[in-house]
């Protein structure tokens, strides 16, 4: 079973969460002396019915789910696991990602937009865009004076051509050692003042539009410059949502959510974990559905943590009762085709073959890949594994062929390891042992255990369902 994927997780008291409601809100239920409002159960039971559900429940079926969620988050609480430091670090976590971005004030992001162009302006100095293009050869620093003489040759050279009527764009293609910029004829992207070599932006601001200039050297080498075009910076209406994408991408949000956050915890006096701890109950008292995603995201991360610890893991790790279980319920893994268990090798010499086999009589499944390693292939590979695992026919050309003599499947040969062969054991009626079928005999084990386990809780802790209420859910105004 795969970790529920927690967005929110929020420890305040649990007077905030089960606080009375308004009139028109009726108990739908009891579980564990604690009271489930109608409103609570209808956001769980719709959320977990939307069209895009594949199991849906019908209402009955939903209220015994609920019930056992319900109880193993109790029995969860009752055994402190929301006091545990993993516990409330991942909660601070998960709430940090969602309570900051709801103090951000109105209108910042915009500010923040409007600030980036604000500083595009005064960086351009009243200055336009150029649009340059560029052949450049690269001359590194300190290289020997015969380099760079024989570089300067070849721009003078290039130049000349140039003088002579050549196309600048194919010059560039050709000679050009920015091959990025040389594959679009030289042209690079639109620059302002700063971004550039000071060389190579004092020579382009002097150039007029498709004007080029004579061969010059910057701290990086030689270029010739050709100026494609020049314009003002665009409006702002014009360039606002490319700017928001671009300051998106570089993380704008989660920024002014840290700014929010450290400037209204130094406002009033508190830390920014004290801060969030005070408006999320604020946040949650105003808001319902907020309130209820925060009910939700507590309780599964204690239905994780207790599922993990009192189900899961002890039964995956008890190979005894694994085994016992595949035992007494053998007769469910029966297959309706044959099946192999073994591993598909490739030898380079002949007499490999048969060495490999004899060297994995009574060695255990799980070690053969590190046996053939350790025996054949120490200075250099010649033998070829593929991973030992469970096989139906018509899963593998090579077992088809060598096993179950599947005579269409021809193998296809490995280039320097002609000899294929397999090791393993044929299972014609179904899994040998359970580790044939292990993530099978996990899974269902697993959930043996945990219906026992719900059904110890229900045993444990009282529960009441009040029908004529349940009978409304969905249907009141």
């Amino acid at each position: 079973m795969k970790r529920i994927a927690f967005f929110l997780i929020l420890s305040f008291s649990q007077s905030l969460i089960l606080s009375s409601f308004a009139q028109g809100d009726p108990i739908v239920m009891k579980i564990a002396g604690q009271p489930v409002t109608r409103s609570e159960f209808e956001y769980n039971y719709n959320k977990n019915n939307t069209d895009n559900v594949i199991d849906k429940k019908d209402l009955d079926e939903y209220v015994d789910l609920f019930i056992n969620y319900k109880l193993k988050v109790k029995a969860a609480e009752d055994a402190r696991m929301d006091t545990a430091k993993s516990y409330i670090d991942e909660f601070r976590t998960y709430r940090d990602q969602q309570i900051r971005p709801l103090l951000v004030p109105e209108g910042a992001e915009e500010q923040e937009v409007r600030n980036y162009y604000d500083g595009m302006l005064k960086q351009l100095n009243g200055k336009d865009l150029r649009l340059p293009a560029h052949i450049f050869l690269r001359v590194p620093q300190n290289s020997p004076q015969e380099e760079q003489d024989a570089k300067k040759a070849r721009i003078d050279s290039i130049y000349q051509a140039l003088q002579s009527g050549a196309d600048f764009a194919e010059l560039a293609k050709a000679h050009s050692e920015d091959r990025q910029s040389a594959m679009r004829g030289g042209q690079l992207r639109w620059f302002g003042p700063g971004e550039l070599v000071p060389e190579f932006e004092k020579v382009m601001y002097e150039l007029k539009k498709e004007e080029t200039s004579k061969p010059f050297l910057s701290a990086v080498g030689y270029h010739i410059v050709r100026l494609m075009d020049c314009k003002p910076l665009e409006p702002y209406d014009t360039l606002q949502p490319q700017i928001r994408r671009f300051l998106e991408s570089r993380g704008m949000a989660d920024r002014l959510a840290q700014k929010a956050t450290d400037s209204l915890a130094q406002v009033r006096g508190l830390t920014p974990a004290q801060l969030l701890d005070a408006e999320t109950e604020r946040l949650c008292a105003q808001d319902m559905e907020l309130k209820y995603l925060v009910q939700e995201y507590h309780d599964g991360l204690l239905l994780y943590e207790i599922s993990k610890t009192q189900i899961w893991d002890p039964a995956a790790s008890d190979t005894v009762a694994l085994q016992n279980y595949f035992k007494k319920h053998k007769k469910d893994y029966v297959w309706d085709k044959p099946h192999y268990y073994g591993m598909v090798y490739y030898a380079a010499q002949q007499p490999d073959v048969k060495k490999v086999q004899n060297l994995l009589k009574g060695v255990e499944e799980s070690l053969w890949t590190v046996r053939v390693r350790d025996t054949f292939n120490k200075d250099s590979v010649t033998v070829r594994m593929e991973q030992p695992r469970l096989y139906a026919k018509g899963e593998h050309a090579v077992l088809d062929s060598l096993v179950f003599k599947v005579r269409e499947n021809k193998t296809r040969e490995r280039k320097g390891f002609p000899y294929a062969a397999v090791v393993g054991r044929a299972l014609k009626k179904g899994p040998q042992k359970w580790t044939d079928v292990a993530s099978q005999v996990v899974s269902d084990y697993q959930a043996e255990c945990e219906r026992q386990f719900v059904e110890g809780l229900r045993k444990k802790y009282t529960f009441e369902v009040y029908p004529e209420v349940l009978a409304t859910v969905n249907k009141h105004d």
